[in-house]
């Protein structure tokens, strides 16, 4: 048999100039592996002598040992050395000052959702809410729009199961309201709806403001001062110029929409207002008759006015952005300018 001695001091230099645990594996495979140098010696002990087989498979696994030793320390050697490598790449500098957290802030939505709040609560308006899953009592019939009215077209809303559907307006808030309550009362119904359509100034999910005031002295004199008052506060601008134009709305009767000189050019053209000067805001009018009618109230002893406006679209002109997309897309560039 080969002296067995040189073959551990062959194994532990090959072993200690092996940088690669995989090659390592490979270098014990030649001496330990089912073909190794000591497998082949142990195979061989049949062809000794009887009396001398005892004493070389004796050395034979001692040798046998020592490898396992002289692999086990280059193992984890090479484990250390690893480490200390891996370490050394991400060590970190304790005397860098520490990066600290982001500062979040309210989306540019929420604060115009809050200002608008605010600026109707401190005229005697109470906020409500309802649900953004209605029927077709609610979104449709009571507000006395027809049944061959194109807002009922499936292009345009959002139907769902049993025939409900997702609300269009935040003009079921106060059907709801004027159901449960009895007048006077003046209320806001802010909330998200929902309508099929999606481009630079429309997304299939938007933000509205519903306004509602029932009482016996209701009318289109205190409608026109009211908006007028809140554009102003809104805007921040004592010069603002409003202008009502006559329109139609099922629900309201006569209906007119408001405009306000164009807060960029201040009423001389440009292209925000498409050089007219002038910025559609808001729909507003005398509450129908027939909507009244639809919430046991007597049309004969009050009256009521009503507006609707779009938060994104208020929110666009106040802080100047000329696509309504750039609100849902959650580019941090774009709303950390809000914070």
């Amino acid at each position: 048999m080969r002296d067995l001695d040189e073959i551990v001091e062959e194994a532990e230099k090959l072993f200690n100039a092996i940088e690669n645990a995989d090659e390592l594996e490979q270098a014990k495979a030649r001496y330990l592996g089912k073909s190794g140098e000591l497998t082949e010696l142990l195979k061989g002990l049949g062809k000794l002598p009887a009396e001398k087989r005892p004493e070389a498979g004796s050395r034979i696994n001692q040798t046998k040992n020592r490898l396992e030793v002289l692999l086990k320390d280059r193992r984890s050697s090479l484990q250390e050395k690893k480490l200390g490598e891996k370490l050394k790449e991400e060590s970190l500098d304790v005397t860098l000052p520490g990066r600290g957290y982001g500062k979040g802030g309210l989306h540019p939505v929420t604060q115009t959702l809050i200002r608008i709040e605010a600026l109707f609560r401190s005229i005697g308006y109470e906020v409500a809410s309802g649900p953004e899953i209605e029927n077709d009592f609610f979104n449709f019939t009571a507000l006395n729009i027809p049944e061959n009215h194109p807002a009922r077209a499936m292009h345009d809303t959002f139907y769902v199961e049993n025939g409900d559907l997702l609300r269009t307006h935040t003009s079921p808030v106060q059907i709801h309201f004027m159901l449960e309550n009895k007048p006077p009362f003046k209320l806001i119904a802010p909330g998200r709806v929902y309508r099929c359509d999606s481009d630079v100034t429309h997304t299939p999910m938007f933000h509205q403001v519903e306004g509602l005031w029932i009482d016996e002295q209701a009318n289109f004199a205190a409608l026109k001062g009211i908006l007028a008052n809140f554009m102003e506060n809104f805007f921040e601008r004592e010069d603002l110029q409003v202008r009502f134009r006559p329109s139609f709305f099922p629900f309201t009767e006569p209906s007119a929409e408001m405009d306000i000189s164009c807060v960029k050019c201040n009423g001389k053209g440009c292209r925000i207002c498409g050089h007219t000067g002038w910025l559609e805001v808001l729909g507003c009018g005398m509450v129908h008759p027939n909507v009244l009618k639809h919430v046991n109230i007597d049309s004969e002893h009050y009256t009521g006015f009503a507006f609707g406006l779009g938060v994104e679209r208020l929110a666009m002109l106040r802080y100047g952005v000329g696509d309504l997309r750039l609100f849902f897309e959650n580019d941090l560039r774009f709303l950390r300018q809000f914070n």
